[in-house]
Parts: C-alpha cells; structure tokens; sequence
C-alpha cells in the first residue's frame, strides 16, 4: 500500500489533487459534486481523480450515478497512516 500511495500522490500528476480527495472522503462521504465545491475543483477533474483513486482500490462508491457516494475503501482505512506519513512529507509544500 505504501508504494501505491505514493505513486498516486507524488508519483503522479494530480497527485496533491488525489491527497486531498483522500482527506476529505476520510472526514465523511462526498458523491463527486460536493468534493468538487469542498476542494474548489472542476467538476471533471474531480471525476477523472476518482477514476484513478477507484481503479486502484483507494476508495469505492454505493449508490447510482449523481448521487453516488464516495468512501475509502477498507484496505485504505486500515493504512491511513502511511497515508498521513506521505501527506507529512509532501501536503505542505
């Protein structure tokens, strides 16, 4: 997992993006619209971080399309703190 994270975040364009998409859907479930206002991020690059985040088992959603609704998935909630080890290292910069 520890290699994953730090691919998608500092590994990646995007990946400060991806961090912050984590750290809100660790505070509470967001469906793709209200990440968008919360991060003050285009709609699109919103879904498109979602894609990524999903496709690599970071997080998963429950419900259908515009009302879909985001958590972390189990695996990531387990290794938060290597999560927050990363964030420590590159969030600030």
């Amino acid at each position: 997992m520890k290699k994953l994270l730090w691919w998608l975040i500092a590994g990646m364009k995007g990946g400060l993006n991806r961090a912050k998409i984590i750290k809100s859907l660790n505070d509470r479930p967001y469906n793709a619209n209200q990440l968008s206002e919360e991060l003050q991020l285009d709609y699109k690059t919103i879904r498109h971080h979602i894609k990524v985040l999903e496709d690599n088992g970071i997080i998963k959603s429950t419900g259908g399309k515009y009302g879909k609704m985001y958590f972390l998935t189990e695996n990531m909630e387990k290794n938060y703190d290597v999560f927050d080890e990363i964030w420590e290292q590159i969030g600030k910069k």
